[in-house]
C-alpha cells in the first residue's frame, strides 16, 4: 500500500459504500480449471476474504458483477455473506444501476474493481476505480489505482484495508485481534 496517497485520491476514497467486485481476474487469479466432468473450479484467496468480511463489518457493502456465470461463485459469495451477486452480467453498468437503485447510493459512494475489456464502462461510472496489477493495459487507462498485487493474490484484501484505512475505520474493525 502506498505511503502517501493524493488528496485527489482520499477524495475518491473517503466517501466509499459500496465495494464491488469483478471475479476472473480479480478474485481469482483469472485461470478457470475444468475436470473431466466438466465441473468448474475456481481458486480464491483467503486474505482476499477475510478482507471482505473486515469491510462489510466495518459497515461497507460488497457486491459482486461478473461477465460469466459459476455455481462456484455463489458458493463463495454465500460463504463470505455477499448477497448482492449478478452473473452473467455482460451490461455491467446496468447492474450497476440496479444495485445503486436498491441502496439508494450515487456512482462516488461506489468502488469497483476489475481487470478486463468489459469492466471498462463500470470503471468509468464510479466514483473510485480500480484495476488490478496483472490487467490489461486498456483497463490501467481508467483506473484511479492499480494495486500492487495480481487479481486472485491479495488485490482485494490490498483494496479493503486501503478503503479501510483511509477512511479511519481499520483501527476499529482489527481492533479485538490485537487484544
Amino acid at each position: 500500500m502506498p505511503k502517501k496517497l493524493s488528496s485527489n485520491l482520499i477524495k475518491k476514497i473517503k466517501p466509499i459504500k459500496l465495494l464491488i467486485l469483478d471475479v476472473d481476474g480479480v478474485m481469482t487469479n483469472g485461470k478457470i480449471i475444468y475436470a473431466d466432468d466438466g465441473k468448474e473450479t475456481k481458486l480464491f484467496d483467503v486474505k482476499d476474504g477475510h478482507g471482505i468480511k473486515l469491510l462489510m463489518r466495518a459497515g461497507i457493502d460488497v457486491a459482486i458483477i461478473t461477465a460469466r456465470e459459476s455455481r462456484v461463485v455463489l458458493h463463495r459469495a454465500k460463504n463470505l455473506g455477499i448477497e448482492m451477486v449478478y452473473q452473467k452480467a455482460m451490461d455491467k453498468v446496468a447492474a450497476f444501476e440496479d444495485i445503486a437503485g436498491k441502496k439508494q447510493l450515487s456512482p462516488n459512494e461506489a468502488a469497483y474493481m476489475g481487470d478486463e475489456l468489459v469492466d471498462i464502462p463500470l470503471l468509468r461510472r464510479v466514483g473510485f476505480a480500480v484495476a488490478v496489477r496483472d490487467a490489461v493495459a486498456d483497463v490501467k487507462k481508467y483506473a484511479d489505482y492499480i494495486t500492487q498485487k495480481n487479481g486472485g493474490c491479495g488485490a482485494v484484501r490490498e483494496i479493503c484495508e486501503l478503503i479501510l484505512k483511509t477512511q479511519g475505520k481499520w483501527d476499529e474493525v482489527t481492533a479485538k485481534y490485537f487484544e
